[in-house]
Formats: C-alpha cells, structure tokens, sequence
C-alpha cells in the first residue's frame, strides 16, 4: 500500500504537470499552482518510500515482489515525473532575438538533459537490483552506514524543492536560468550512478532516546509546516553537496590501509 501510494504521488506530478503546460498564459498563477502541486507529491512520496520498507520490515512481510514493485514505483515518481516537471518548469525561457544562434540549442539541451537525469535514475535502480553490498569509492567509517551514490528519492526531492521555493512559477524570462538547470539535472545524473559515498541514517535510532527523538520530530515538522519552502530547499541542497565534500575530503586525506581493509571487511548498504 505505501509503495503504490508512492506510485500514484509520481502519477499525480505527471498529470498535474501537464496540465499546467496547457493553460494559456493569461492563468499563469493557476498553472504555477499545478506545479507547485506537482513539486510537493514529490516531497510525500519521500516519505511513503521512506515508510514502506520500515514497514514491511515490522509486519515481516517483505517479499522479492515487493521489492521489484518498489524499483518500478520509484523510476516513475522520481525518474518519470521528475524529469517532465523540471523540463515544464526550467526549460520554457523564450531566447532573445540577435543572441547566439548556439543558444537556439538550449531547449534540445532540455530534453537531453532531463532524460539523461531519467537515464541515470532508471541505470541506479537497475543497478543496485543485481548488485550485493556495494563499496563506495571512498569507504567511510565502518559503524556507519552508506549509499553509494545519491539516493533517486533525494535527488528528485532536490529538484521538486527548487520548484516548490520558486512557488511554482517557472523560469520564464531569464534564459541563463535554463542552463544552470540543465547543469543540475545532469550533476544529479551522475552522482546517482557515482561511487561517492552518502550518509543513510539508517543507524540512527530515536527509540533508544525517545525524548530526542520526540523533540526532533516536532522540530521538523514545525519548521517544514511554517518554512516550507526554505526549509526544504535547504536539506535536499545540503545532502546532495555532502557526497561532493566527501568525496572532495576523501581525495584531500587518504584513508590508511588499515580502514580500506576494514571496509572491505564490512560492506556498506546501497539503497535506491
């Protein structure tokens, strides 16, 4: 049920996105509402991917089937839809007559890029449905756990956050706007299919501290129901660029063999 309930929020975006592209100019403060409608089921399809194997877990009731299931489910709602709202969003700048006639190539760049970021999602799914415990290329502490490479849940979170602070209305006079997120939608591309190493939580567990964890929770919820728009932003950019200053940090201060081979020992989880 959550699993499905993920699939329809990456059904709801698509459709929510199409019909806010074909809304005639003259209701634009509808439309940017249809998007912003769009950015915020990718934020509850987070958290319904996040709940549905916790919670199949509890019931014992995971299942090969549910797993493939969950696959499918999130190459739709943070590949598929995703990748056709940041294309409505950024890519509809008109281009100013007498500029380069290079720049005529953005919107093809549109395509390319957003179904390179699909490309990239789908690639990462499939990927991490044959592989067995992964290492990252720059292992971290073996107590911890890892992703290897961006999570697709989080790096469509990130795309739908822009969206969402934009308040859903796109990128409609500033061209060099579409190129910058062309450069995003391709970084995400390759950090999903990167062997950089991601923090999962995983480890983390409130139930030994109850009182934090309370305190926590309504901290975040407080903070995302009044500061939504900054609030969210603000994660989904902080752990997209964590990855990038570890590996960065990695590539400054080498490991000793000591931890490489303790690493080996102890894989890291991959996750989607």
């Amino acid at each position: 049920m959550f699993t499905v309930g993920t699939l329809f929020c990456g059904y709801y975006t698509m459709v929510q996105t199409v019909k806010a592209v074909s809304m005639p100019a003259s209701r634009a403060a509808e439309a940017a509402q249809l998007l912003d409608y769009a950015a915020i089921a990718i934020g509850i399809a987070m958290l319904t991917d996040g709940l549905d194997g916790r919670v199949a877990r509890m019931t014992r009731s995971t299942s090969a089937f549910g797993g493939e299931l969950d696959s499918l489910a999130d190459c739709i709602t943070f590949g598929a839809g995703p990748a056709l709202l940041a294309y409505a969003w950024g890519m509809r700048a008109p281009i100013p007559a007498g500029l380069s006639p290079v720049l005529e190539l953005l919107s093809p760049l549109g395509y390319f890029c957003t179904f390179l970021y699909l490309t990239c999602g789908a690639a990462r799914l499939a990927r991490f449905n044959v592989q067995k415990n992964p290492r990252p290329k720059n292992p971290g502490p073996t107590h911890r756990k890892y992703f290897v490479g961006l999570p697709i849940p989080p790096s469509a979170g990130l795309l739908g956050a822009v969206v969402h602070f934009s308040h859903g209305y796109p990128i409609a006079t500033w061209w060099p706007g579409g190129i910058l997120w062309c450069g995003l939608m391709a970084s995400l591309g390759f950090l999903m299919i990167s062997g950089w190493r991601y923090r999962s939580f995983k480890e983390l567990n409130f139930m030994q501290r109850p009182a934090i964890g309370v305190v926590f929770f309504a901290s975040l919820i407080f903070l995302i129901w009044n500061f939504s728009r900054p609030v969210l932003l603000t994660m989904a950019a902080t752990f997209a660029a964590s990855g990038v200053l570890t590996r960065i940090g990695s590539l400054l201060w080498k490991p000793s063999p000591e931890m490489q081979e303790a690493g080996a020992a102890e894989g890291p989880s991959a996750g989607s």
